[in-house]
Formats: structure tokens, sequence, C-alpha cells
């Protein structure tokens, strides 16, 4: 899980206006720094299938928020992709 600081960071870096905490941009960056901290966690544990199915969970949610991004405002996307450092 990721602490406090991290995640004040990344929606620091993230966010639309002031007081966002919740928009697509900030929700998918809080997810892909949690899924780069479980895949390496992953890498030493590679029989932990309950964090396996977390990670596919977080995977999911990100893909679903990412799609929605992508059909309500395509410029946004493409930043957001381009700053989190994703393959899309």
């Amino acid at each position: 899980m990721l602490t406090q600081k991290e995640k004040e960071k990344a929606v620091e870096q993230y966010k639309l206006h002031d007081k966002d905490t919740g928009s697509a941009e900030v929700q998918v960056a809080l997810l892909t720094e949690e899924i780069r901290r479980l895949l390496s966690h992953l890498k030493k544990h590679k029989k932990d299938l309950h964090s396996k199915r977390g990670l596919l969970k977080m995977v999911s949610q990100r893909r679903a928020l990412l799609s929605y991004l992508k059909r309500e405002d395509e410029k946004r996307y493409n930043s957001l992709v381009r700053k989190v450092g994703l393959k899309k």
C-alpha cells in the first residue's frame, strides 16, 4: 500500500484544480503507483495468489478509468498516458 506522503505527491502532480482528489487522472496515477509496487512484490513472491488477484482487479479498474477518459476527452487521455508512462 502507498504511504500518505506518496499519495499526496501523486495527487499534487496529477490534480486538475486545488481541491482535486478524485478525478480520473488522479485515480489512474494512484492505481499505477500501486500496480508498480505490487509488481515488484510479485517478482519476489511468485506464489502469492491473493496479491495477484488484487493486482488484476487494479489493472481492470485502471483500464476502465482510461477507457472512460478516452471516451470523454481524448486530449486529456493522451497527456495522462504520456505523463504516467503507459504503453497505449
